[in-house]
């Protein structure tokens, strides 16, 4: 029997079979730790930016999957007011990432994983999305509890090691191959993601998952 609802009411006009996820990127950096993460998260931010106007070119849309900073009657166009505005930490980060509201999905999480308690899964169920591309901050938290929520799920991944950040260079890299090595993730620099190639293949994933190089001797930048 078809589906009910083939579109999301209209909300969902798209089909992809790659999403690009940016995690916590819209972020005011004024909490214990952001004074340290805010270097490696600026060192990364161009990269994701990079990363997602090429996605923009290839019809791979982009899901801001950001913290609702425990404030459950926000929503995402004030968090990214008050980050900008209020001239935060963050400001330069959010700015070089500032999300299109007419283009770009927005998904606020409660916790660390952006599958828990949110409309994450039923977003990526409409656009049909197969393989995610896991950008932002940070790597061993909300990066790492989304990419375990989306291996769980059969989803193939891609998670750059130039657009990931964590507040210790060393647990960045330490998270990095943990992913590579337990989920499978492909962790390549994201200027070697070929996204025409990505976007059109039509190799079974567990056929073409097996044919990507290995990484395990990569750490990051």
């Amino acid at each position: 029997m078809p589906a009910k609802n083939q579109d999301l009411h209209g909300n969902v006009p798209e089909r992809a079979e790659v999403a690009l996820l940016l995690i916590d990127t819209i972020n005011d950096m004024e909490f214990p730790g952001g004074e340290e993460l805010f270097p490696h998260a600026a060192e990364v931010a161009p990269h994701i930016a990079a990363l997602k106007q090429r996605c923009r070119e290839v019809h791979v849309p982009a899901l801001y999957v950001n913290d609702n900073f425990g404030r459950w009657q926000s929503d995402f166009n004030k968090l990214v007011a008050h980050v900008i505005d209020d001239n935060s930490r963050g400001r330069p980060i959010a700015e070089q990432l500032r999300p299109d509201p007419d283009q770009d999905y927005f998904v606020l999480k409660p916790k660390h994983s952006g599958f828990f308690s949110t409309i994450l899964d039923t977003l990526l169920h409409y656009l049909g999305a197969k393989t995610l591309i896991l950008t932002g901050f940070t790597a061993d938290n909300c990066v790492l509890f989304t990419a375990n929520d989306a291996y769980m799920r059969d989803l193939n991944l891609l998670i750059p090691a130039d657009c990931v950040a964590s507040l210790d260079p060393a647990e960045n890299a330490h998270a990095l191959e943990h992913m590579q090595r337990v989920l499978k993730a492909d962790t390549r620099p994201s200027t070697a993601i070929d996204l025409k190639r990505l976007t059109s293949d039509k190799t079974p994933d567990r056929e073409r998952h097996s044919t990507l190089p290995s990484q395990r001797g990569f750490r990051g930048r």
